[in-house]
This record gives structure tokens, C-alpha cells and sequence, in this order.
């Protein structure tokens, strides 16, 4: 009896710490960052960030890779695909690295053009067959056939930009899909173009842009109830516009200004994006350096002003929402540092908890 009565406390001791592991487990989060590497930056770096805490730890360079400014996962969490903001990898074009994922390590595969120069946006389809990249100054779209490893054909569709206005530079920012379409933003034509893929390629939509005031820059954007709501930060007035879908087409509903009526000074916003639970809005301004919060009205999509967070630092670049929901990250990229706030899931607002230096953060993408 006494032998049994042992024997149930080892097996109670091993699985209380075998729970204490998986909770141990459980607070961890991989967090990728892209930088820039003009300013001692190595390439790719991984951090373990304690969603207990809010802490970044464990530094690590992850690929010594020049200007990894984007980084997009596939969806089975095996690829990591990364644009190169360059010039000179071949003629006048920048490069996209495909790796592999192994204990959330980075293999590099391969490397090749983007057929354009500084591409600065990598999106995938939800069943990663197909990889879209935004070359800024090339002014056009690369888009990528995946293999069965995540690499990519080397010959991708190209869909060019520079002609389609004689008056303005094309400058495509983001290409992401959406509902079986492609969406591009191009900040230098004030418009979101749309294109459906038909035999292998891709060709206007039935809609085919979206347009946005003139001077306005459109930059990224995200949707909501599945694309019935659409939310585009442009870059070059400080404003988000709303586009509800009617018909099928996205109309114009509203448009608002990101910095405070009192701000003085060149302010341009960067990144978007929703709560987990779609109640909240956020953006960033770099220049008056703060996140701008909003509340989402479900019924209509239209927005209402919470308030505006310092970024604790200068140029907050892109930024991301925690797996967890309850925390905002900040990329500061001309003072080196990524900022962590803790988010309240009632009223939207952030409130400091820590930072971490870094060179020229720009990118972060939870794993």
C-alpha cells in the first residue's frame, strides 16, 4: 500500500510538471523582425516574446539577409518568404528569399529577382499557392506559383503599373488576395487597382480600382466581415478612407484624418490593422509618432475616435497585434527600438509595458 501511495505521488509530481511546461510553453510567442541594414542591423532577427509578461527575450540573428524590410509566412507555417528593398540584386531589381521552417529556425531555399526594383510587400493567398510582390520604386507586381516545398517558379505573371497614367509615378505598395482576387495599392496613382485571375494570369476585375483623393497615397489596408468593409491608410494626407461593399463594388463611405487638428509638422501613416476581435482600428503616424486608435461600428463599418498612443520613440513603421490580442508591437525605425503596449480589450487604448533597442525595425510578423 505504502509503495502504491508513492508511485501516486510521482505520477501526480510528473504531471503537475509536465501542466507547469505547458504553461511555461504556452506564454511564449516567436516574433520575427525585418530591418533594414544601413544601420548595423544584421538581417532577420527572432525574439521569444512572454505574452505573460509583455517582455521581448532571447534575441537571435535569424538570416544575415541585406534590407529584409517584409516577411510573409505561408499558411501551413512551413515557408517564410522575405523581399530584399533593393536595387542591384539583378539590372534594376530587388530579391524575395524563400526558407524553410524547422523548430521555427530559418532554412534558406532560394533567392531570385522580383522583377522590379525595392519591393517593399509580400502577400500569399489562404491556400499558399501563389505569392504576390509589391516592387515600390519598379512600379509593378510579381506574382509567384509555389512549389510543393514553398519555393517559388521563376518565372512569376508581372503585372506592370508605369503605363497606366502618363501624369503620375507608379509605386505599388501592398499586394495582398482577397475572396479569389488581388488588391494593389499603389500610392503613387492614388488607387487600389483589383485583378481576377483567369487562365493562369492575372486581369482587371469587373471593378477595376478603387480611387482615393488625389495626393493621397494609399499605402496598406485591411478588411473586415470578409471583405465586406475595407479600411485603406494613406500614407501622404495622414487619413484612413472606409469603402463598403454594395453590390459587389466597394463605394467610398467616409474618410478621417489619423493626427490631431493641432499637430504642426510632416506627419505620413504606415500600417493598419484590426483587433482580434474586429472592435478596434489602429494605424500609425510617423511623424507626429503615435498610434492612432478608432472604434469600429459593425453595423455600418464607420469609425469613431478613441484616441492617440506615443509610440515612444520615432517612426513607427509596421506593427502587429499579439496571438493573444492583448498586446500592440511597435516597430520605432529611426530610433531603433521595437515598443510593447498592452491593449484593453474594452476600450481599445494602450499602455506601456517595455521595449527593446534594435537597428531599424520594420517589419514584425508573430510565427
Amino acid at each position: 500500500m505504502k509503495y502504491r501511495f508513492g508511485f501516486l505521488l510521482v505520477i501526480i509530481g510528473l504531471i503537475f510538471m509536465n501542466s507547469c511546461k505547458m504553461e511555461d510553453v504556452k506564454k511564449k510567442e516567436v516574433l520575427f523582425v525585418g530591418t533594414y541594414t544601413d544601420n548595423g542591423s544584421e538581417g532577420i532577427y527572432k525574439f521569444d516574446f512572454n505574452t505573460d509578461t509583455g517582455e521581448l527575450e532571447g534575441r537571435t540573428v535569424a538570416s544575415k539577409i541585406k534590407n529584409p524590410s517584409y516577411l510573409a509566412f505561408s499558411p501551413d507555417g512551413r515557408s517564410l518568404y522575405a523581399v530584399s528593398e533593393i536595387d542591384n540584386y539583378k539590372n534594376d531589381d530587388g530579391s524575395i528569399t524563400t526558407y524553410r521552417i524547422k523548430d521555427t529556425s530559418l532554412v534558406k531555399l532560394s533567392e531570385q529577382s522580383t522583377y522590379g526594383a525595392n519591393p517593399c510587400y509580400v502577400g500569399v493567398s489562404d491556400n499558399g499557392n501563389l505569392v504576390a510582390v509589391a516592387n515600390y520604386t519598379g512600379g509593378n507586381v510579381a506574382i509567384y506559383n509555389t512549389e510543393e516545398n514553398g519555393n517559388l517558379n521563376a518565372k512569376p505573371h508581372v503585372i506592370d503599373h508605369k503605363n497606366l497614367d502618363s501624369t503620375k509615378q507608379a509605386h505599388a505598395h501592398m499586394a495582398s488576395f482577397l475572396n479569389g482576387e488581388l488588391l494593389v495599392s499603389d500610392l503613387g496613382l492614388d488607387r487600389i487597382k483589383k485583378y481576377s485571375e483567369l487562365e493562369e494570369s492575372f486581369t482587371p476585375s469587373k471593378q477595376k480600382e478603387l480611387v482615393l483623393a488625389e495626393g493621397a497615397g494609399p499605402r496598406h489596408f485591411v478588411t473586415a466581415q470578409k471583405g465586406n468593409f475595407l479600411y485603406v491608410i494613406n500614407e501622404l494626407n495622414s487619413t484612413i478612407t472606409v469603402f463598403n461593399k454594395d453590390e459587389g463594388q466597394y463605394v467610398e463611405l467616409e474618410t478621417y484624418k489619423t493626427v490631431d487638428s493641432d499637430f504642426e509638422g510632416e506627419s505620413y501613416c504606415a500600417d493598419i490593422h484590426l483587433s482580434p476581435d474586429g472592435k478596434f482600428l489602429y494605424g500609425t503616424n510617423r511623424g507626429e509618432n503615435t498610434v492612432v486608435i478608432f472604434k469600429v461600428d459593425d453595423s455600418n463599418g464607420k469609425l469613431e475616435l478613441v484616441g492617440r498612443e506615443s509610440v515612444k520613440g520615432d517612426w513607427p513603421r509596421n506593427f502587429t497585434i499579439d496571438p493573444t490580442g492583448n498586446y500592440v508591437l511597435v516597430a520605432n525605425q529611426r530610433s531603433n527600438n521595437i515598443v510593447v503596449f498592452k491593449r484593453n480589450e474594452r476600450n481599445g487604448t494602450l499602455h506601456f509595458v517595455s521595449q527593446v533597442d534594435l537597428p531599424s525595425p520594420v517589419c514584425l510578423k508573430f510565427y
